[in-house]
């Protein structure tokens, strides 16, 4: 995938040329854990804060102290950058009465985008009393939000079937979420034919691909076998060798996401949501590669 004829490049490149402009950027955080961590996100913040992306997202872990931190630092982003900023909400472990005042206080703050998820469910756990189309109905009782959902191209991990896990979605697309921003991916087709089923299926939102920039090749296989993920062949080639040579798996990692996004920019993709983990890196570098440029911005 990553390597093309010359006239293929020049087409690739030419595409973004022309979506001059057009390209949509978010990208998501998690609640730091340390103070250094801390210092890492708002450095990361800072400089893609000027890339002015139409959001940026924390995500929400199933215990208290996580959901206090992503409560935190999702009021501080709105208050020191003017981002708009969505908090993950899950379902897990906060009752339906839990759920809706967090909702009103989010609302209550000028929080009015929100990525609804159903979350990991913990080991050896029963059936949940709400999934994300619960929530998604929750969210609307409460207040006109702009809510966000999850899609996963190549089937949830639970889910029955892939025809089931479509179902799913637009059940939630249908009780109100705005778009549907997907799992990570590398097989660009499967994301390609999975929005295909979307449209077939009556799904009528933007389905968002998720792009992860790879700096961790061991960890990346971890992450891909929790949530049904394929890892190419190819790209274990291409990272074969580099477990102790960060600098070049970073710009290994950077290309492979960079040759995935003018792909999808060719096929008419304009909103790309980034998995940061917090680094700011390689995201800033494929966006503009994507075109999207710095301007001035609050810090």
């Amino acid at each position: 995938m990553s390597f093309y004829h010359a006239s293929q490049h020049e087409a690739l490149n030419q595409n973004l040329a022309e979506l001059d402009g057009q390209i949509q950027v978010s990208f998501e955080f998690f609640p730091p854990r340390t103070q250094e961590m801390e210092n890492t996100l708002w450095q990361s913040l800072a400089r893609l804060n000027t890339l002015k992306p139409s959001f940026v997202s924390v995500t929400y872990g199933a215990n208290s102290g996580e959901r206090d931190r992503t409560h935190a630092i999702i009021k501080d982003i709105k208050e020191r950058t003017g981002l708009e900023a969505a908090p993950h909400l899950t379902c897990i472990d906060a009752c339906r009465e839990e759920l809706q005042h967090i909702a009103q206080d989010y609302w209550q703050s000028g929080i009015r985008h929100i990525v609804a998820l159903r979350g990991d469910l913990p080991d050896n756990s029963q059936k949940p009393d709400m999934y994300a189309v619960d929530l998604v109905r929750l969210l609307k009782d409460v207040g006109d939000f702009d809510i966000s959902v999850a899609a996963y191209p190549e089937v949830h991990p639970e889910a029955k079937s892939a025809q089931a896990d479509l179902i799913n979605l637009k059940k939630k697309v249908d009780a109100g979420a705005n778009r549907a921003i997907t799992q990570f991916f590398f097989d660009v087709e499967s994301y390609l034919r999975f929005r295909d089923r979307c449209v077939s299926t009556g799904i009528d939102v933007e389905i968002v691909p998720g792009i992860l920039p790879v700096t961790n090749f061991k960890q990346l296989k971890r992450f891909a076998g929790l949530t049904n993920v394929k890892i190419p062949g190819w790209m274990h080639k291409m990272f074969d060798g580099l477990d102790n040579d960060p600098e070049t798996r970073a710009l290994v990692g950077a290309s492979i996401a960079i040759d995935m996004v003018k792909i999808l920019s060719r096929e008419g993709v304009k909103d790309f949501h980034f998995y940061t983990l917090n680094r700011s890196e390689l995201t800033y570098a494929i966006c503009h590669t994507l075109g999207v440029r710095p301007q001035l911005a609050k810090v």
